[in-house]
């Protein structure tokens, strides 16, 4: 059985409410980038900056993130010595500056670890925040967003897929029993 949590409509609001917590909480943008992880945290990132520009009237870099060689279910063996991260782009030296990680789906936590590596790796930034769409709890790490579209709580054996226009030709986010 598949169950609508979020259709287009709540997204943007979810999107909005978040952008306005960010400008909050650092008192504006100066000083604060976006980071997309791959693949749909990046279109939020990206929607976030527009909603954000709407708001302050002034852009905030948006970069992204891959993670890949970062997440510890790869084998020892499968990782180089030296991890190449292809697919990150980031505009702005992060060093110095407030990072906020855009994610679409908050689980266990081990992607917003992965990706917390791959920042380190590029830079040493001031602060670092995680901005998710959908928080549906069950955390193996002891990792909590700053912001959150929405929190969903979920049993083991549901699904969270979440779909965004630009990579799946519509918005909207489901809950699902798992097969």
């Amino acid at each position: 059985m598949t169950r609508v949590i979020l259709d287009e409509q709540a997204i943007r609001r979810g999107i909005t409410r978040v952008a306005h917590e960010i400008i909050e909480r650092n008192k504006g943008i100066e000083n604060c980038v976006l980071v997309g992880i791959k693949t749909r945290g990046i279109y939020l990132a990206k929607r976030l900056a527009e909603r954000i520009e709407q708001i302050e009237g002034a852009s905030i870099p948006v970069g992204e993130i891959d993670i890949t060689l970062y997440r510890d279910d790869l084998t020892v063996k499968s990782k180089s010595e030296e991890p190449i991260i292809q697919g990150t782009d980031i505009p702005v030296t992060i060093s110095g500056m407030k990072v906020i990680l855009v994610d679409d789906v908050l689980y266990t936590g081990r992607t917003v670890r992965a990706a917390l590596d791959a920042l380190i790796d590029l830079g040493r930034p001031e602060q670092i925040q995680l901005a998710v769409l959908i928080d549906r709890g069950h955390r193996e790490l002891p990792i909590r967003p700053d912001y959150v579209g929405k929190n969903v709580p979920t049993s083991k054996s549901e699904v969270i897929v979440a779909k965004l226009s630009e990579v799946d030709d519509s918005d909207q986010v489901t809950i699902e029993e798992k097969e």
